[in-house]
């Protein structure tokens, strides 16, 4: 159930503007589109709500400088470090203001320093209100979530609030 419907029973319209409108998606391989620069990057889950470029311009121009890029909108995905285009992806992921996000091993393809970066994002969106579930097998990246739940072979073998007594 999502806000009390059985999203089972969306059909693929339903369920695929519900999901543009209410979910961003973060991946491990960024997930960006190699001919398209940035700014068409992010533009991309606002063009399928209906949002014309000229009128999101400086909603993406916000949305780069939130996760601490500036002055990459031009560029091609290639010219960009792993680590800025994990922060594309982030910022994409957030274009319609979703109520939460789905992180599938977002720091997996990152350096340690990189992840650091991400991890305290993640935080930072965490903290103005954005829930984060995200899939990791790093423990030190999972240790730094509120609630730890642990799966294996498809099974939850446990759920567990995690202790920040040291952060």
């Amino acid at each position: 159930l999502f806000q009390n419907e059985n999203v089972a029973a969306f059909n693929r319209a339903t369920a695929s503007k519900m999901r543009n409108q209410h979910v961003g998606f973060v991946f491990q391989n960024f997930s960006l589109i190699n001919n398209l620069n940035i700014f068409e990057n992010v533009l991309i889950p606002l063009s399928y709500g209906g949002n014309r470029r000229s009128d999101v311009k400086d909603k993406i121009t916000e949305l780069l400088h939130s996760v601490g890029l500036v002055d990459v909108e031009t560029k091609l995905p290639r010219n960009l470090s792993g680590g800025q285009q994990q922060r594309v992806a982030i910022a994409r992921a957030l274009a319609n203001s979703p109520q939460f996000l789905i992180a599938d091993e977002p720091t997996g393809a990152l350096d340690s320093h990189t992840s650091a970066e991400i991890m305290r994002l993640f935080k930072t969106l965490h903290q103005q209100g954005v829930t984060i579930i995200m899939v990791t097998h790093d423990e030190h990246v999972a240790l730094q979530s509120d609630r730890m739940i642990k799966v294996l072979d498809g099974q939850i073998i446990s759920d567990t609030e995690v202790s920040h007594a040291n952060n």
